[in-house]
């Protein structure tokens, strides 16, 4: 053998051996771990009976972290004072839960740590994860279960608290704006179902609350609520669905204040329907006022006239559900508002859609003989206004027609306002599409009790066209733009023409609404569609 075959054969073997050293240092992969932890012992062990100490350690057989808590963990009997559970943020083979709360005796506790717990490395969950123990000799046992529905829209909210407070002889209807409930659970992020479970047997009060700041407690500002209009007795084998739903703020008068020269912001909570603000300070005979509602506040807006060389100004607020109340808005000499005209639509009208014109500052005037609406073949429409002077809007009604364009020409002091200010030259453009280009629908309504109100809304629920519906007959919404819609039907029991919400002290629940499959409408095209209904 040659000296060059040689040290071929020497480099080939050389090769090979390097790869396999190589292959056996290399990892050889393999499926990715989906297992979640396991716990390997608790102390005390989980389900223990006669509690008396105030800490928990839950041992697992591998590293762990807690995610979330502040939202997945629910404890039931709330605590007033919250436990101490460690780790946060931080990777451990076990967590501790310290109790800082004062035990009631003979009560069944359970810590439901939702989907909080997860490995350190792959994120595994130990999904609902639940220690119970009681401070008596035996663990309750029963539980109550049912499933939530919204109202008014085809989902519930996400983490909904449902409660049971027992109904004994400390139990009022203010329970829940001042007291913790006897039990709770969560429906965490995903479900819409849910089950109290280790519950004593008793007569209960069983709501919902999506609770905006978690304190377990009802505030009709911020949170929804649901409830069932009879107690409940437990042990019960009945599935429950409590309906959610926001009230209707009681009125409240908020303190007024001057926001700019002689226009007062009288703040509100709830309807203003009703309110009444009366001036009890003395003012001269010329004096003049008037009373708008603010676009993008809770206020009404009080304007008033000749300025007054006051310190402050008296006022009184009435309405039917509260007490008069007076109060002293400070004066101060700030500069007046000046006038700002705004118009809608803007290019685009319906034939059907009146066209509007609003004023940041009250009108006192409109000049018709100013204003002139001409078409694209420079015909003179003739129009009608009528004046809302709580929007302080006028809206401008004329005939159109399809595929047509509109020109409005307002010369300089077609309006003026409470000041005397006066509009300089506005033009407005507008048209209307082709009948070509919109859809139509007709409903044909079936075992349906009226009066209803037939609404279609948007993915979001926005109210985008609605119809009131006081008898059998088909139902026709024409002139659609193209789109996906969703139907909602609202049963206006009492046929004032809205949508009425519910009242936990008045004990009433919301109207029902009843929900079909969308529909989609096409330019050129329309649809027959048949609304089944069923009792509830």
């Amino acid at each position: 053998m040659n000296k060059t075959l040689s040290n071929f054969i020497l480099i080939v073997f050389l090769s090979i051996l390097f790869i396999n050293c190589a292959n056996r240092g290399t990892p050889g992969g393999g499926p990715k771990d989906e297992t979640p932890p396991v716990i390997i012992k608790s102390i005390p062990e989980n389900y223990s009976t006669n509690f008396s100490g105030n800490e928990i350690k839950i041992y697992f057989d591998e590293y762990i972290k807690i995610k979330d808590l502040q939202k997945q963990l629910i404890i039931s009997p709330p605590m007033i004072t919250q436990p101490e559970v460690t780790p946060l943020g931080s990777a451990s083979k076990y967590i501790t839960i310290k109790i800082h709360d004062t035990l009631q005796p003979n009560t069944t506790y359970a810590f439901n740590f939702g989907n909080s717990i997860a490995d350190n490395n792959e994120g595994n969950p130990y999904p609902y994860y639940r220690y119970v123990f009681s401070t008596g000799d035996y663990i309750d046992s029963l539980s109550v279960s049912g499933t939530i529905v919204d109202a008014l829209k085809t989902e519930p909210e996400t983490f909904i608290s449902v409660a049971l407070y027992e109904v004994d002889s400390t139990f009022s209807d203010s329970i829940i704006y001042k007291e913790n409930p006897r039990y709770i659970t969560n429906t965490l992020d995903s479900l819409t179902t849910f089950s109290i479970e280790n519950i004593k047997e008793g007569k209960y009060m069983l709501i919902a609350l999506k609770d905006g700041n978690g304190d377990n407690k009802f505030q009709q500002k911020t949170d929804q609520i649901a409830f069932l209009q009879d107690f409940i007795q437990v042990p019960t084998d009945s599935l429950y669905t409590l309906k959610l739903f926001s009230e209707e703020l009681d009125f409240k008068a908020t303190r007024p204040r001057l926001i700019s020269g002689e226009k007062i912001a009288f703040g509100y909570e709830g309807d203003y329907k009703g309110m009444v603000i009366n001036m009890l300070s003395e003012t001269p005979p010329e004096f003049e006022y008037r009373i708008t509602e603010d676009k993008e506040t809770d206020s009404l807006n009080y304007w008033y006239k000749p300025r007054l060389e006051v310190d402050s100004l008296i006022f009184k607020v009435s309405h039917p559900t509260i007490q008069d109340e007076e109060f002293i808005v400070r004066i101060s000499e700030q500069k007046r508002d000046s006038l700002v005209i705004d118009a809608s639509p803007s290019g685009v009208i319906r034939k059907n859609e009146p066209f509007k014109i609003s004023g940041s500052v009250p009108f006192s005037s409109i000049d018709t003989s100013k204003i002139t609406l001409i078409d694209k073949d420079s015909t003179q429409i003739d129009f009608t206004t009528n004046f809302d002077t709580i929007t302080n809007t006028y809206t401008f009604n004329f005939d159109k027609t399809e595929d047509n364009a509109y020109n409005m020409q307002v010369l300089p002091e077609a309006f003026v306002d409470f000041f005397g200010d006066k509009n300089d030259t506005l033009s407005y453009y507008l048209k209307t599409k082709k009948a070509s280009e919109y859809g139509y629908v007709r409903f044909t309504l079936v075992n349906a009790k009226y009066p209803v109100i037939i609404q279609l809304t948007d993915n979001k629920g926005e109210v985008e066209f609605e119809q009131f519906v006081e008898n059998s007959k088909p139902i026709d919404f024409l002139n659609l733009p193209p789109k996906i819609y969703n139907i909602r039907v609202i049963h206006d029991a009492n046929g004032n023409k809205k949508y009425d919400t519910g009242n936990y002290l008045k004990i009433t629940q919301p109207e029902r609404v009843s929900h079909f499959k969308e529909i989609e409408i096409r330019a050129d095209w329309g649809i027959s569609e048949t609304l089944n209904f069923t009792s509830e």
